[in-house]
């Protein structure tokens, strides 16, 4: 088959029930457990893995939380509530924030940051972190700036020293897995499992937290690229207000898109050439369905094989003898 930019397409309907039999499977026969539980944020993933959780198992068999924290963006909140109504899912509340003050991963955080912005106050300033957007012309290291925007939109970027980017990046790991444990904690209480929203693109290329948000009994879309997680999401029904939404980490203060953060591409163009790389394509070829060059193609086939090499500790089990 030649290449073509829709080469992703999938027959939804086909996809939606083997994922449904792997849920029951795996969930009630395999595990014995008696649900699932998820944390629900807004996003595309975690909307469309409880929809097929719903259609595989029933309302009744799946528990949902929202688990905010004092920098997370309301919208999440009130997406999940929208989420959650339409299906049916009970719903609850877990604030974060005592948690994280607790053991002080503001406080290494917001030191780190006052490294390069010693004027930076919490109530004044929201800070991101992001990577060079210029991938296509450019194959350049990965090299993270830290971006501090006050109450007016104005914004100061400086590269990262890798002392700052250790803590920073430690702290917002930190968040993903005070999440897990407060699903474990749920999930045990009820005798469930705890279900995964991962992706491929987050899977392969390291966009997880180990034992955070990768810390999971099951991974029911982590086969499927973040573009065709959306066209599952418009076949069991996410509501469009989660469809439309830009798919960030909601981690930062200043709140961070995914693209910026990580890929440095837009999921339907990133996507597709992955497949390409995957499957042996030259990049002319691929180059060639984009309008683009076979030189932009390489940059990011280069950049695929760079994060899938450098992030293979995340995907390991503990090393023994």
């Amino acid at each position: 088959m030649k290449f073509h930019r829709n080469i992703l397409d999938l027959d939804v309907a086909q996809e939606s029930e083997r994922i449904e039999e792997m849920i029951r499977e795996t969930v009630l026969k395999r595990f014995k457990r008696r649900g699932v539980v998820i944390g629900v944020s807004g996003g595309i993933d975690s909307s469309t893995v409880l929809a097929l959780a719903v259609r595989a198992l029933g309302a009744k068999r799946v528990f949902a939380l929202t688990m905010p924290e004092k920098e997370s963006s309301g919208d999440s909140e009130q997406l999940a509530i929208e989420l959650t109504k339409q299906y049916g899912v009970e719903l609850i509340k877990e604030d974060l924030t005592p948690m994280l003050n607790a053991a002080g991963c503001y406080v290494g955080r917001d030191a780190a940051v006052r490294d390069l912005f010693p004027e930076y106050d919490p109530a004044k300033h929201g800070i991101k972190i992001t990577l060079p957007g210029d991938l296509l012309e450019k194959s350049s290291l990965n090299v993270f700036s830290l971006v501090m925007i006050d109450k007016e939109g104005n914004e100061k970027s400086r590269l990262m020293p890798p002392k700052a980017f250790l803590e920073v990046v430690a702290a917002s790991n930190f968040k993903q897995r005070s999440r897990m444990m407060t699903l474990f904690y749920h999930a045990e209480r009820r005798n469930y499992a705890v279900i995964g929203t991962a992706n491929k693109d987050e899977h392969m290329q390291g966009f997880f937290v180990k034992y955070g948000d990768g810390g999971v009994d099951l991974q029911p879309i982590q086969h499927l690229f973040k573009t065709q997680v959306f066209q599952l999401a418009a076949h069991v029904g996410v509501p469009q207000s989660i469809i439309d939404r830009i798919p960030t980490t909601d981690t930062y203060s200043a709140g961070s898109s995914q693209e910026e953060f990580f890929y440095r591409l837009p999921f339907d163009l990133m996507d597709p050439i992955w497949y390409g790389l995957e499957n042996d394509i030259p990049a002319a070829e691929v180059a060639e369905a984009f309008d683009l060059t076979a030189q932009q193609v390489e940059n990011v086939y280069r950049e695929l094989r760079q994060k899938i090499k450098t992030t293979e500790y995340l995907r390991a089990v503990p090393a023994m003898l």
